[in-house]
């Protein structure tokens, strides 16, 4: 495995990426196409897709990205199945990058999804980013009859290892607890090689830990409350972490890229993280383009925003601000 361009620490410009709605009335198909669309013309890099199947009505499962652990419930409403609307994007636009974010890996069958995944990037020309993670949702895990939430980790790892068997090997095989393939042929590979970049989600020990085994970029969020990013020596402090798991892992340290989704920032972020320190992202346009550039200097390669705003002019209009305010600036 090896990092692509996008993510190649000092080597390139930083990317910015936008999250694309799944879900409710911008995911409609002309609100949808008409976001993607400008948003590339005016310059975004790459698009992230989210990941739900199914929403179960009752959840115990705690959410890792709020306070309160609930899950938000403006995500309770029609919802597109993910790796189809990235297919769909892919063949509207032209040069923007399509990330999964995240695909719970355990939720479809290895082999399957390999050949889904291959197949966006032949037909995307290779735009395809494979942002993944292990799930938190146990009760979306039981309803689609995904494998045992609690084995997901391992399930996720051996899914990855199939995935890169699938996509590199002409004649791939593979003996797992969880994926058996032997004697079969899967073309078209991936137009990237040797594979789709893969960006390994989460903030927690196993997510680094995978990270540095398998993946070539760790993509997390900075708001996890059992695992804060949220001031930039909590950052640098993780990075450190994940160069000296790399090598422990027989890889260079600086073989696996950096990558991050903000979702809180400027006037909505509080100004100090729980530490005491500055919060990331917190502030005026200045402070923001100092933040990015902190980050590229710590070899940070791509950053995606949450935009806000209700409608598809309103998002549109915030990252038309942020480009003019914020990333001149950097």
């Amino acid at each position: 495995m090896g990092a692509t361009p996008m993510l190649d620490p000092g080597g390139y410009a930083m990317q910015y990426g936008f999250n694309a709605p799944t879900q409710g009335p911008m995911s409609a198909t002309d609100q949808l196409v008409r976001l993607v669309v400008e948003a590339e013309a005016m310059g975004f890099d790459y698009a992230t897709f989210s990941d739900h199947v199914v929403i179960p009505t009752d959840i115990e499962a705690k959410y890792p990205y709020s306070n309160t652990g609930e899950f938000p419930s403006g995500s309770r409403v029609e919802r597109h199945e993910q790796l189809i609307e990235m297919a769909f994007v892919a063949a509207k636009t032209k040069t923007l990058r399509l990330v999964s974010s995240v695909m719970v890996v355990p939720h479809r069958p290895a082999v399957l999804t390999a050949k889904m995944l291959s197949t966006i990037d032949v037909l995307s020309g290779g735009r395809l980013v494979l942002g993944i993670g292990a799930g938190w949702m146990k009760e979306e895990f039981e309803a689609i009859q995904a494998p045992d939430f609690a084995a997901r980790g391992k399930v996720t790892d051996e899914y990855l290892k199939a995935f890169i068997e699938l996509w590199t090997n002409p004649k791939p095989s593979f003996a797992g607890q969880y994926v058996r393939f032997d004697k079969i042929l899967m073309d078209p590979k991936p137009v990237q090689k040797p594979h789709p970049p893969i960006w390994v989600g989460g903030e927690s020990g196993p997510a680094l830990r995978r990270t540095a085994q398998l993946g070539d970029a760790w993509y997390p969020i900075g708001t996890n409350p059992a695992n804060p990013l949220d001031s930039l020596k909590r950052f640098k402090t993780q990075v450190a972490r994940l160069r000296k798991m790399t090598a422990d892992a027989g890889r260079k340290p600086d073989s696996v890229g950096v990558t991050l989704r903000v979702t809180v920032f400027g006037k909505d972020a509080p100004a100090k993280a729980d530490d005491g320190e500055r919060r990331l992202f917190s502030g005026p346009p200045a402070d923001l383009a100092n933040d990015i550039r902190a980050l590229r200097d710590l070899g940070v390669g791509c950053l995606d925003f949450g935009f806000p705003g209700p409608t598809v002019d309103a998002m549109l209009g915030q990252m038309q601000t942020f480009k003019k305010d914020v990333l001149a600036l950097v």
